[in-house]
């Protein structure tokens, strides 16, 4: 014979695994401080700012 099994508990776990996944997701997505995120964009500028001062012609 089977095992009894509590709906309620199994519908709870089920929820709390679906919020980890989901977590999980947006951690891999939003998971960057602002801190990294400005040394990104800094580091964009620079590169930026030297190809820029290496160019023959300037722009107009």
């Amino acid at each position: 014979m089977g095992d009894i099994v509590n709906l309620r508990r199994k519908r709870k776990e089920k929820a709390q695994a679906d919020k980890r996944v989901t977590a999980e997701e947006n951690r891999a997505r939003f998971g960057r401080t602002r801190a990294a995120r400005n040394k990104e964009r800094m580091k964009a500028l620079i590169e930026t700012a030297r190809l820029d001062a290496h160019r023959r012609e300037p722009e107009e």
